[in-house]
């Protein structure tokens, strides 16, 4: 194709490649979420359908990226972690960061009916989420993150449960915020317990843990082996986590053969993979397979 005049305007494009060797984090965040939560009456403290929503979002960012080594989401947030060797995109940051939230944004828009149908809840009006790349440089640096990002779950969380109880209770959300000011999580579980009988121990893992997603091996419906997105609800703070889940650091690492789904088959992020499993069973094509999604009741 003969040159334009007019290609001299390509160099101001100024393109930047991520540090090689260094683990690549793109974190999404909700932008404007709480307006979004509010409008779409999405309950307090804890939304599980709104939780699970994101984690179909997130399994859809790790199918289409096979350099992701783990994602891990809470709240209106997800981190997805690109090995240190990986090329996706020769590592340029904005291509990068720009298909992550862009593909995440579509994918949670996509599953919206399938999570909130039952509940007549219409998309009122588009989410958008907002996305950064950060590099880092060692394994220490990379579980610290993790740590970090699964401490924020406990704090957000204790304290958002225990607010939101005495609001249910009476309390206005300025004298609920005034209760709680100045007070230590064991204040705050003793809260729980002795107004509400709420053991905060007893609280469900994805609301005091957030999601784990991890690739492994599994068989499902008495198949041969499969690979699946499988969404974990474990402390990873913990070095039992590590130990347990090693290919995450070490790709090369070896793992057993399968991993058991457990309770965890029935959660939304397993049973859609599996209605694909069935669905190309049957014969039906890729985008088929893709577009009856919708169509499928799940009540």
């Amino acid at each position: 194709m003969a040159l334009s005049r007019f290609e001299y305007v390509k160099q101001f494009e100024q393109e930047e490649k991520l540090l090689p060797n260094s683990w690549i984090v793109v974190r999404i965040d909700g932008k404007g979420f709480h307006r979004f939560c509010n409008v779409h009456s999405f309950s307090k403290p804890n939304d599980l359908d709104a939780l699970q929503l994101m984690n179909l979002a997130g399994m859809t960012v790790l199918q289409e990226f096979n350099e992701i080594a783990i994602g891990y989401g809470q709240s209106d947030e997800y981190s997805f972690v690109f090995r240190r060797e990986a090329s996706v995109y020769q590592r340029r940051r904005d291509k990068l960061v720009s298909y992550v939230a862009s593909l995440f944004t579509s994918a949670y828009m996509f599953h919206w009916k399938r999570i909130f149908d039952r509940r007549s809840i219409a998309m009122r009006y588009p989410p958008s989420f907002d996305a950064r790349a950060v590099l880092y440089p060692t394994d220490e640096n990379l579980r610290d993150y993790l740590s970090w990002r699964q401490a924020d779950v406990h704090v957000n969380n204790l304290y958002n449960t225990t607010f939101w109880n005495l609001v249910a209770s009476g309390l206005s959300n300025a004298d609920a915020e005034k209760r709680l000011q100045g007070t230590l999580a064991s204040d705050k579980n003793e809260i729980l317990f002795t107004q509400f009988g709420i053991n905060y121990n007893n609280e469900p893992l994805i609301y005091r843990k957030g999601t784990i997603l991890l690739p492994k091996t599994v068989c499902i419906l008495g198949d041969k082996k499969q690979r699946m997105i499988v969404p974990i609800f474990e402390d990873l703070i913990s070095d039992a986590f590590w130990t347990k889940h090693p290919e995450i650091l070490d790709k090369k690492a070896k793992t057993n053969d399968l991993y058991e789904l457990g309770e965890n088959e029935s959660q939304p992020v397993v049973r859609c993979q599996i209605e694909v499993h069935e669905r190309r069973k049957a014969g039906m094509n890729k985008s088929e397979t893709r577009n009856s999604l919708l169509a499928t009741d799940h009540s």
